[in-house]
């Protein structure tokens, strides 16, 4: 099961990082060009929320069922903490992309409440565009190529 969820986990990720990178360069563009936003704009921000809550229920399953999650009784926190590796998928990874996803989804949210464009569109580039640093910030790339 492990290596299954893994596997979607991982492959999901990159359906994530593209749509999250095409929200904040739209957003950005919007906001800085000033354009009215539309539909397309609504389903880019909406998709983006939607593929990122998925990934994050992928990755609380994999949390659960990964070998990594026996060294905290094996080793305690202090074990995990001092092991590098497991800091990064225990602790470092897990976290902040739950704060990644808390972040797109207040963008979402609150983008939504705005009644004109350049709200919306400053909104949502702020919110993805934080949420895309921090996704790009704890990604393990050694194990993606």
């Amino acid at each position: 099961m492990y290596s299954t969820v893994q596997f979607i986990h991982s492959w999901w990720a990159y359906l994530v990082l593209v749509v999250l990178i095409i929200a904040s360069i739209n957003a950005l563009i919007g906001y800085f060009s000033k354009k009215e936003y539309g539909a397309n704009d609504f389903r880019i921000s909406l998709f983006t929320l939607i593929v990122s809550h998925i990934q994050l229920l992928i990755g609380i399953v994999l949390y659960f069922v990964s070998p990594y999650f026996n060294s905290f009784s094996e080793g305690g926190m202090g074990g995990v903490m001092k092991d590098s590796t497991l800091r990064l998928y225990l602790v470092e990874h897990p976290f902040i992309m739950i704060i990644s996803v808390v972040l797109i989804t207040m963008g979402y949210s609150k983008h939504k409440k705005k009644l004109t464009s350049q709200p919306k569109f400053k909104t949502l580039a702020i919110f993805y565009t934080l949420a895309l640093v921090f996704v790009l910030s704890r990604i393990p790339w050694n194990a993606w190529f």
